[in-house]
């Protein structure tokens, strides 16, 4: 089963992954979710009154966790400590490749929840229109930066194959349900 698997970014990646305050990671994913909400507005309009419910973002492999705010044209992203739990209605922890996997259609939620890859707590009900608003949108990487046509399916295709090689280092499966 998919789902079945510890799902750690291999040490030498953790590493690697920038520490909260290296670059402005926060400023960077809130314009990308400000710029999508403004090209695809149906699927923040789908949080209905979850849209200012701050989510919480654990990725248990790295040593910070991000704060969302999946409020359309006003959505924030801020980088935070891994105690700051306190700014989140939500708080949805995981290995970052399951959390990834949860983005692209990899991983099914219900699944990874009750095998205990991930773990959630909270406003369950803000949890449940977020994920059926992005399983309903079948999000692609270019997505997130506005890439259309031929550049939008070479980003789509270098971002994927990055994802797939972490997953095999990290002994995880790499298939994605979506074709790009």
């Amino acid at each position: 089963m998919a789902e079945s698997f510890k799902g750690e970014l291999p040490y030498l990646m953790r590493l690697l992954a920038l520490p909260s305050g290296v670059l402005p990671l926060g400023f960077f994913l809130t314009r990308s979710l400000r710029d999508l909400a403004r090209r695809k507005p149906n699927l923040f309009e789908r949080l209905g009154e979850h849209g200012q419910t701050p989510f919480f973002i654990d990725p248990t492999d790295l040593n910070y966790a991000f704060v969302i705010v999946p409020d359309g044209a006003n959505t924030d992203v801020k980088m935070v400590g891994k105690k700051d739990t306190a700014r989140g209605e939500v708080v949805v922890r995981g290995p970052l490749l399951s959390l990834l996997g949860l983005l692209d259609g990899t991983f099914d939620g219900d699944a990874l929840f009750f095998s205990r890859g991930i773990s959630v707590s909270g406003k369950v009900d803000a949890l449940l229109a977020l994920r059926n608003a992005i399983e309903d949108a079948e999000l692609k990487p270019s997505d997130f930066i506005g890439a259309g046509g031929s550049i939008g399916s070479v980003t789509d295709r270098i971002v994927l194959n990055a994802v797939s090689f972490a997953r095999r280092l990290a002994g995880t499966p790499s298939g994605s349900s979506h074709e790009y």
